[in-house]
C-alpha cells in the first residue's frame, strides 16, 4: 500500500483537489466528461502498473540510470531538460496555490503562503525517500476521506441534479478522449520521475501490479467524485480558480474551512514529489545546495499566480507526457 499511496499522493495536488483539472479536462464536456474520466482511470492502472513492472525488470533505481538506459550518450540529456523544467514548473505551481489557500482562506499574506510551503517542504526533503513515504502513507487517507465526504454529501442533498450534462463537444484540449489522454499526460511527468525510484519499495512483480492498480483505482474514484460535484455546480464554479472550496460553501463555512486545510495538504505532497524528484537528480555531496537553490527559484515563478499556471502549463506537459510516458514503455 505504500506505493499507492505514494502513487495518490503524487498525481493529487493542488489542481486535483481544488478541481480547476477536473473542470478543465473533464466537466467542461458534461456527461461525456465521466466517459473521459474512466478512460483516465484505466490509464493510470494499466499505464502505472506496466511501468513499476518495467521498473522493477531492469532494475531502475534512479531518474539519471532511467535516463541512461533508454537514451544513452548525448540523448539522455534532452530527456534531462524535459524532467527538470517540469519539476521547476511543478513545484511552482504548488507553492503559488499554497499561497492562494494562504490568502483566500486565512487572510494571510500571499506571499507568506509561499514561503510557509517552502521551508516546509524543504524539511521533508531532508528525509529523502523515507520522508515522501511517510507523509504520502500519513496524509492521502485523510485527503481522500475529505474529498469523498463532500461528494457524497453534495450529491445526496442534490440528488444528482447535473446543471451541465450536455456540455461542449470541443475544446483546446480536443474531445473527451484526447482530453483524458492528456489530463493522464499531464501527471506523466512526475509519475516517471517518483517511481524511478521506487525500486526498493517493489518486492516483485505483484507487488509493481497491486500498486499500480490500486494507486489508479483510487484516483478514478477520487476523480469522479469531484466530477461529479463539479456538474452539478457547474454554473457557478467554472470559472473560479478553486471550484471544490464554492462547494464546501453549501455544506458549511467551517467545512470550507477544513477542506482549505485538506487542500493543502494535497499541495504539499505533490510539491514534496516535485522536490523529491530534483533531489535525485543530482550527487549526494550537492543535494543539499541545489535542493535549496530550487526552492527559492521557484517563488518568483509561483508569483503569475495558480489558475494562470494550471490553465497554461497542464495542457503542454499532457503532450508531452504522453510522448514520453509511452516512448519508455516501448523501449524499456
Amino acid at each position: 500500500m505504500k506505493i499507492a499511496s505514494i502513487y495518490v499522493g503524487t498525481v493529487i495536488g493542488a489542481g486535483f483537489a481544488s478541481g480547476i483539472e477536473i473542470v478543465e479536462f473533464f466537466g467542461v464536456y458534461g456527461i461525456k466528461g465521466i466517459l473521459g474520466m474512466v478512460i483516465s482511470g484505466l490509464l493510470f492502472s494499466m499505464v502505472g502498473s506496466l511501468l513499476l513492472i518495467k521498473m522493477y525488470n531492469n532494475r531502475i533505481g534512479s531518474l539519471r540510470h532511467l535516463s541512461e538506459k533508454i537514451f544513452k550518450d548525448k540523448f539522455w540529456i534532452i530527456f534531462d531538460t524535459i524532467i527538470g523544467f517540469s519539476l521547476y514548473t511543478g513545484y511552482s505551481v504548488m507553492i503559488s496555490a499554497s499561497g492562494a489557500i494562504f490568502e483566500q482562506e486565512l487572510s494571510l499574506s500571499y506571499d507568506i503562503g509561499i514561503l510557509f510551503m517552502v521551508i516546509a517542504t524543504f524539511i521533508v526533503f531532508l528525509f529523502n525517500l523515507e520522508g515522501l513515504s511517510f507523509i504520502s502513507t500519513l496524509l492521502v487517507p485523510l485527503l481522500i476521506v475529505g474529498i469523498l465526504f463532500t461528494s457524497i454529501y453534495v450529491n445526496t442533498n442534490q440528488a444528482y441534479n447535473l446543471s451541465n450534462v450536455k456540455g461542449v463537444s470541443l475544446t483546446g484540449n480536443g474531445n473527451f478522449i484526447t482530453s483524458a489522454f492528456l489530463y493522464f499526460g499531464s501527471n506523466s511527468l512526475i509519475i516517471i520521475i517518483v517511481f524511478s525510484s521506487l525500486l526498493p519499495l517493489i518486492k516483485d512483480k505483484k507487488t509493481a501490479i497491486l500498486g499500480g492498480t490500486v494507486g489508479g483505482v483510487i484516483l478514478f474514484m477520487l476523480g469522479l467524485s469531484i466530477l461529479i460535484s463539479t456538474l452539478i455546480y457547474y454554473n457557478e464554479v467554472a470559472y473560479l480558480d478553486i471550484p471544490m472550496l464554492k462547494i464546501c460553501d453549501h455544506i458549511g463555512i467551517g467545512y470550507r474551512k477544513i477542506y482549505a486545510i485538506i487542500l493543502w495538504i494535497a499541495v504539499f505532497t505533490t510539491a514534496v514529489a516535485n522536490g523529491f524528484g530534483f533531489m535525485n537528480r543530482v550527487t549526494s555531496s550537492r543535494r543539499l545546495l541545489y535542493t535549496g537553490i530550487f526552492c527559492i527559484s521557484a517563488i518568483p515563478l509561483a508569483k503569475f499566480g495558480f489558475g494562470n499556471l494550471v490553465s497554461t502549463i497542464y495542457p503542454i506537459f499532457g503532450f508531452i507526457g504522453v510522448g514520453m510516458m509511452f516512448f519508455i514503455l516501448i523501449y524499456l
